[in-house]
Parts: structure tokens; sequence; C-alpha cells
């Protein structure tokens, strides 16, 4: 095994231990939609956090894979093949349940296409799996005179945490684009205030009626808080929209695309740093 690369002050790095969760029960909340409870001793001391788009990375072995959970990550990618090593996939926390010691995740289920779907279609009671996390970083502003929230079935469960944690009374504007009118999620109730508008992708391309509504939407007067995550290019066309052309303070905005048509989670996560420079050199003024 390598050895841990030193910090800036010379000391190695903390080696970050991943969490085992046992599935507890599972449930299809929309046609395509399917929520994982884990729970188990693994979740000890989860910490609760104040972000309403938190995310956990899960680990998902290969198909064969010689070893089970738990299991060494840095042992395996030390002797093993790469083909043999675990796969990541991030997804957001839709619920922790301090007092039950149970973790929900929703996950997106189109027959075999992907990795995370298709092991959550067949989670039963029991089934381990390996993860690292939390992370996060975006809460909405009590400061806010109004909220935008707007993405895809992807972003859809950090969204619903934040209508959740909004204050009384507080304004939001909310958009989420899904397939039709069957993925609406039953569950969700607007409070007096939040203007919640389920947009239908149908046929189109992913994000393409997001982008329509939200930019055909007049904006309220007043300082606003924005969440938009969602597709990359669907994302990249609404950043446009608010910030050059609605000027919104990006200091007020958490904008970023959770994935891209067309890439896998892996070619995604490693072009996206790039991705979003260029982005930002775009919006750079000229001589800036």
């Amino acid at each position: 095994m390598t050895e841990p690369r030193p910090t800036g002050d010379g000391r190695p790095p903390r080696k970050r231990t991943p969490r085992v969760g046992e599935v507890v029960r599972t449930s299809r909340i929309t046609p395509h939609m399917i929520r994982v409870v884990l729970g188990g001793e693994g979740l000890a001391g989860f910490p609760s956090g104040e972000q309403t788009d938190r995310y956990v990375k899960l680990l998902f072995p290969p198909v064969g894979a010689t070893y089970g959970v738990p299991y060494d990550v840095e042992r395996i990618r030390a002797e093993l093949p790469s083909d043999q090593w675990p796969v990541t996939r991030t997804y957001t926390v839709r619920a922790w349940d301090p007092v039950a010691g149970e973790l929900t995740i929703d996950f997106v289920h189109h027959g075999d296409e992907g990795l995370a779907g298709p092991w959550a279609a067949g989670a039963r009671p029991g089934d381990l799996i390996q993860f690292m996390g939390p992370g996060g970083g975006y809460s909405p502003r009590t400061d806010a005179d109004w909220h935008l929230l707007a993405g895809d079935e992807a972003a859809f469960p950090a969204i619903a945490v934040t209508l959740e944690q909004l204050p009384p009374g507080a304004r939001a504007l909310v958009f989420v684009e899904v397939a039709g009118p069957e993925e609406e999620h039953a569950d969700v109730l607007a409070a007096p205030g939040v203007e919640l508008h389920w947009v239908h992708r149908g046929q189109g391309i992913p994000g393409d009626a997001l982008v329509a509504a939200v930019s055909a939407a007049p904006l309220p007067s007043g300082r606003g808080h924005v969440f938009v995550h969602g597709e990359a290019y669907a994302v990249r066309a609404l950043r446009g929209h608010l910030r050059a052309t609605c000027g919104l303070d990006p200091e007020w905005t958490s904008i970023s695309g959770y994935w891209r048509r067309g890439d896998t989670e892996d070619r995604w996560q490693a072009t996206k740093r790039e991705w979003n420079a260029r982005i930002e050199a775009e919006e750079a003024p000229v001589g800036s």
C-alpha cells in the first residue's frame, strides 16, 4: 500500500473510514423512484448537520467481486486490478432520523440502466452497503427575501429537504422536472408562500423543459437565494440566465451539475472541475 501524502504541516491526512449501512426497508414512491432506508450500528454518530443538500458516496463492488462488505478500500486498490475496485456513486441524503438511527436515500430506477438504480431495486432487508460522508454545503439563507429551487429527479431530494426546513412564511419558487405526472411526489406539500411547479419532460431532452419554465418565470423583488442543480447542460443555461440576464449575485446562488447526459458519473466527475472552470471563464468580464 502507498503511504498517504502529508498535509501542509507535515502530518499525514486523517484516513477517511467508510461507514456500513444495513438495508432496513425499501419502497417504490413513484414508478421510477425507489426509497431505501439504511440502519445498523455503522450509522452510529452520523452527523445531523444543517445543510439540505448533504450527500454520501456509496461504494458498489463490481459483479463477481471476491470480497464482501465491510472491506478496506485502500487495500483493494493497492492489491487488486482496477476492474475489481468498488465504484463510487454520489447520492443526496433524503432524511436522517437520529433517534431511529435511519438514513433515507432515494434512487432513480430505469430498469437495468446504471449501477445504483438496479441495486436499489434488488435491495432486501439485511443487505449491506459501504459509503463515505456526509458532505454538503447549501442550506437556505434565513435573511433572503425569496428562494428559487430548481432541478430534476437527481436534485429533488435536496429540494424536498429544503422545503421542509424553510422558515414559516418563506417565499419560494420551486421547479422540478420529472418524466410525467406519474413521477410527481405526493408526499411533498407546498407550504403557504411556496409555489411548487412540476415540469413534465415527456419525450424531450432532459433539462430543456426546466430551462424553459425557469427562464419564463418572473422573479420577485428583493434579494433571492438560489439553488439550481441537475443535468449539467441545463444548469449551465440557467446559470447564464440567472447570473448574467437577471443579475443575481453569484454569492447568493448555489448552481452545479449533478450529472451530464451522455456521460457516466465517473467521466463526469473526472471532467467536472474543468467544465466549471470553463464556465467561470466565459462569465468573467472582458479584461478581468
